[in-house]
């Protein structure tokens, strides 16, 4: 699959066959993911795949703010990525100062370029994906067990597409585009 149509073709996933993906195929994956890029090269980003039920049931009923559509979802997941990242060292330079007036935000965006990367190698392996960003941190860092210096960025549903979703309405280029 080339780029372009990997990008297009790429889709939030929210329905999935009732089988698990092979651990081999989800660590191919993120050995993929590896290569997305990142402030300073740091590879911030973390990469806990939970396939155990009960353990998905409670990021369903603990993780996600009690958000009904999250939950849903969950209920019938077989396998959820918690992406976390390593606090503290994007934005920075050397030493304890950050390089711009973003500090911190690097974290976070360091973060959202590895999510991209994630859900695009995922769909290159035909694994569906369905990134999650109505979550409790705190929650999900102790239900799996996160290290101290690591936060929880996201989760990522992933699994057997059960149907491929339609293509939703994207804006006109003019809308999203200026040239200065």
């Amino acid at each position: 699959m080339d780029a372009i149509a990997m990008i297009t073709d790429r889709r939030s996933v929210r329905k999935f066959k009732n089988e698990k993906v092979k651990r081999d195929t989800m660590k191919e994956i993120v050995s993929l993911s590896r290569w997305a890029p990142s402030w300073g090269n740091f590879q911030v980003a973390r990469y806990t795949l939970v396939d155990d039920e009960a353990t998905i049931k409670k990021l369903a009923t603990d993780g996600v703010e009690g958000f009904v559509y999250n939950i849903n979802t969950l209920k019938e997941a077989k396998g959820v990525a918690v992406l976390s990242f390593v606090k503290g060292k994007s934005g920075k330079l050397e030493g304890d100062d950050y390089a711009t007036s973003k500090a911190n935000l690097w974290e976070v965006f360091d973060a959202g370029i590895a999510c991209q990367t994630f859900c695009l190698a995922a769909h290159a392996k035909g694994i569906g994906t369905c990134v999650m960003g109505v979550i409790n941190d705190v929650s999900i860092s102790k239900i799996v067990n996160l290290p101290k210096e690591e936060t929880v960025a996201a989760l990522i549903v992933y699994g057997h597409e059960d149907g491929h979703p339609a293509p939703t309405k994207r804006k006109d280029v003019d809308e999203i585009l200026r040239f200065v």
